[in-house]
C-alpha cells in the first residue's frame, strides 16, 4: 500500500534542508539538460493538499474538449486528432476521445484502438523530414478528459533528448507555423491513409 499524504511528505522532508529543499535531481546533472547546476535550487516543499482541487472537466458539462469534439486535424467517429499551436520543437500533437473519458474510463475497444492509434501516429511524426522521433506522454492532472501529447524531436539536436524534452520546448523560440501546419497536415493526410477517418476539410469534405 502507498504511503498516506502525510507519510508521503515526513519521508521527503527527512531528505530536505531546513529551507525544506531537496537536493537537485540527478537529471540536472545530465548532459542533456537545458540547465546548469551551479545556481539551481529546488522550490520548497509544499505540504499536502487534501483533498485535491478537481481537475479541469471533471464535469463534462464543463469540458472544454467535449465543446471541441469536431475540432482539429484529422477526426474519426470516436478520436481526434489537434495540433498544439506555439510550439518550439518541430510540432506538437494532441489526441482525444471524442467522447468524454479518461484512461482509466476507457472501454476496452478504446483503449485497443489508444494504442493502433498511438502507433499509428508515431510512424508518419517519425516519417516527417528532418524529425528523428515522436515523444509520447500521458499525465492528466490538469484535465479529466483524456489527452495524449506527441512531440517530434527534431533531427540531430541531441541536446534535445529524452525526458527534458517538453521543457526545451517551453524553452524554444516558436517555431515557423507555416511549417508546422504543413506537417500536421501530412501526419493527418497518412493517418487517414493508414489508419481511416479524415483531415476536416480536405477534398472538400465537411468537418463532423
Amino acid at each position: 500500500m502507498a504511503l498516506r499524504p502525510d507519510e508521503f511528505y515526513d519521508h521527503a522532508r527527512a531528505a530536505a534542508d531546513e529551507q525544506l529543499r531537496l537536493p537537485l535531481a540527478r537529471m540536472t546533472g545530465w548532459e542533456v539538460s537545458p540547465f546548469e547546476a551551479e545556481g539551481l535550487r529546488v522550490s520548497a516543499l509544499r505540504p499536502p493538499v487534501l483533498p485535491e482541487p478537481p481537475r479541469h472537466g471533471e464535469d463534462p458539462a464543463d469540458c472544454d474538449e467535449c465543446r471541441s469534439r469536431d475540432e482539429g486535424i484529422w477526426l474519426d467517429d470516436r478520436w481526434r486528432l489537434a495540433r498544439i499551436p506555439g510550439p518550439g520543437v518541430p510540432l506538437v500533437l494532441m489526441l482525444y476521445p471524442r467522447d468524454h473519458y479518461d484512461m482509466a474510463d476507457l472501454p476496452d475497444e478504446l483503449a485497443a484502438e489508444l494504442g493502433v492509434l498511438t502507433t499509428h501516429i508515431v510512424r508518419h511524426v517519425q516519417a516527417l523530414p528532418h524529425v528523428s522521433r515522436a515523444h509520447v506522454y500521458r499525465i492528466g492532472d490538469g484535465a479529466a478528459h483524456l489527452h495524449v501529447w506527441f512531440f517530434a524531436r527534431p533531427e540531430g539536436q541531441s541536446q534535445l533528448y529524452g525526458s527534458w524534452l517538453p521543457v526545451w520546448d517551453d524553452l524554444l523560440p516558436e517555431y515557423p507555423a507555416d511549417v508546422a501546419d504543413a506537417d500536421a497536415a501530412a501526419v493527418a493526410d497518412a493517418l487517414a491513409a493508414s489508419y481511416g477517418g479524415r483531415r476536416p476539410g480536405a477534398d472538400g469534405q465537411a468537418d463532423a
